[in-house]
C-alpha cells in the first residue's frame, strides 16, 4: 500500500467504532435517547484526562495517555465492546484483542509504536498506563451516573442482562438496594483506592446531580 492508502485504511477502520455502542449501557438497562458509542467513550476519557492533568498534580506525560486512550480501545473494531459479564476470560480478552490489534496496526509506518502503547495500557505497570487506566473506568463510572441522574437507568430484577444475574447484584437487590448508583460506586470504588485524588473525584461526583451540575454549568454559559 501507498501512504494514501495507509493513511486511509486505518481512519476508515477506525472510525466505525463510532457505529459500535457500548455494551455497559445495554446490559444496564439505560433507557436513553440514544446510547453512547465506543468513540464518544474514547473522546470523554480524553477529555477527562486533560481536565484531571490540570487539576491535580499527578506527574504525567499526557501526550502519552493520550495516545494511549486512543489506541487501546482499537480492538473493539474486531472483537466487540467485551465486558467483564460476557463469560470471556481477561487472558482470552487480551489474547483475541492483541490479534484483532496487530491486523487494524498491520501496515502503519508508526505500527510497533502503537502496539507497545496498547501492550503498556494492557499490562497497568507505567505511570501512564495506571492513569490511563482510572480514565477508562472513571469515565464510565460518570457516563453511568449520568445516565442514572436522568432517570434513565431503573433497577429491574426481571431484566434478562448478564449484569443482574450476578450473585454481587443479586445479593445487593436482595439486601434492598433500589439506588442503581449504589452498585455502581460498589463495584468499582476499589479501583481506585491507589490514587486517592482520583477516588475523592469518584466520591464527590456520586455525591451530586451530574445532571443538575451539568445544566448549571450550560446556564453559565449564556
Amino acid at each position: 500500500m501507498n501512504k494514501n492508502q495507509k493513511i486511509l485504511r486505518f481512519y476508515l477502520l477506525a472510525t466505525t467504532l463510532k457505529n459500535k455502542i457500548r455494551q455497559g449501557s445495554i446490559y444496564w438497562n439505560v433507557q436513553a435517547p440514544r446510547r453512547e458509542s465506543v468513540a464518544e467513550h474514547i473522546y470523554d476519557t480524553c477529555i477527562l484526562a486533560i481536565s484531571i492533568n490540570s487539576e491535580l498534580d499527578l506527574n504525567i506525560d499526557i501526550k502519552k495517555t493520550l495516545e494511549m486512550l486512543i489506541i487501546h480501545e482499537l480492538e473493539e473494531i474486531v472483537i466487540g465492546d467485551i465486558t467483564p459479564f460476557d463469560n470471556v476470560t481477561e487472558e482470552e480478552k487480551l489474547a483475541i484483542g492483541k490479534k484483532a490489534v496487530l491486523e487494524i496496526l498491520s501496515g502503519l509506518t508508526k505500527e510497533n509504536k502503537y502496539i507497545a502503547l496498547t501492550n503498556e495500557f494492557n499490562k497497568r505497570k507505567s505511570r501512564e498506563a495506571k492513569f490511563a487506566y482510572l480514565c477508562d473506568k472513571l469515565d464510565f463510572d460518570l457516563q453511568m451516573k449520568l445516565y442514572i441522574d436522568k432517570g434513565q437507568i431503573v433497577l429491574d430484577k426481571d431484566f434478562n442482562s448478564p449484569v443482574f444475574k450476578t450473585p454481587k447484584v443479586q445479593e445487593m437487590i436482595k439486601d434492598g438496594c433500589t439506588d442503581p448508583a449504589d452498585i455502581f460506586y460498589e463495584y468499582d470504588y476499589k479501583k481506585f483506592e491507589d490514587c486517592p485524588e482520583i477516588l475523592d473525584l469518584l466520591n464527590y461526583s456520586y455525591s451530586t446531580d451530574l445532571s443538575k451540575l451539568l445544566d448549571k454549568y450550560l446556564n453559565e454559559l449564556k
